[in-house]
């Protein structure tokens, strides 16, 4: 499978080449200083780069979890952040997905695996028990509630269409290496906007 060259970094945003037949795993990140209040997201995109180690990111079949063994050699494709002024937590999170999902799909080519990394259960709950139900129910929920944040779960569930990815969850502040590099590119957004204001 061929390596396909991406942009030259740019403020926020750094990228390099991607293997298109390896398994990219995209971690992401949102937050908010209040909620609501001044927002921040971030994603990192790894692709396993060989090595003896095996630190390959594996659901389990009941709770989706990640389990890292022996650790690896991961190279770091792309990563990007962003932020706004007034938004909650739980949008935060969804447009670090659609953000590294919209990346992806800019591509030339698409990758053949994807493995989203989130340590928001609104999130990968949301991709993988409610979000059925709630197309069912024209987008509301069990109680006839319109569903929160549907113009970003809609955006998401468009994008995932286009790949076959296996939504995983992480546990938050935890030691994992890339979860927690999202986390400090997302506090780094949320300040920029307090510089910005000075």
């Amino acid at each position: 499978m061929p390596s396909l060259p991406l942009p030259d970094p740019v403020h926020g945003n750094r990228s390099r080449n991607i293997n298109m037949g390896t398994e990219l795993k995209i971690y992401t990140d949102g937050g908010c200083s209040g909620n609501p209040g001044p927002g921040g997201w971030a994603y990192v995109i790894v692709e396993e780069s060989g090595g003896t180690g095996d630190r390959a990111l594996n659901g389990t079949s009941q709770e989706n979890r990640v389990q890292q063994k022996n650790p690896g050699i991961y190279n770091v494709v792309a990563e990007k952040w962003g932020a706004e002024r007034n938004t909650t937590n739980n949008r935060m999170e969804l447009g670090a997905v659609i953000a590294a999902l919209e990346f992806l799909s800019g591509l030339a080519l698409s990758p053949e695996k994807v493995a989203v990394v989130t340590d928001s259960q609104y999130v990968q709950k949301g991709m993988t028990l409610w979000i059925r139900a709630w197309k069912r129910n024209n987008w509301r929920t069990s109680g006839k509630e319109p569903v929160k944040n549907q113009d970003l779960w809609r955006r998401l569930d468009e994008l995932s269409g286009r790949f076959s990815i296996r939504w995983l969850w992480v546990k938050g502040h935890a030691g994992d290496e890339f979860n927690e590099r999202c986390d400090r590119m997302t506090q780094k957004a949320i300040a920029s906007l307090g510089t910005e204001l000075r």
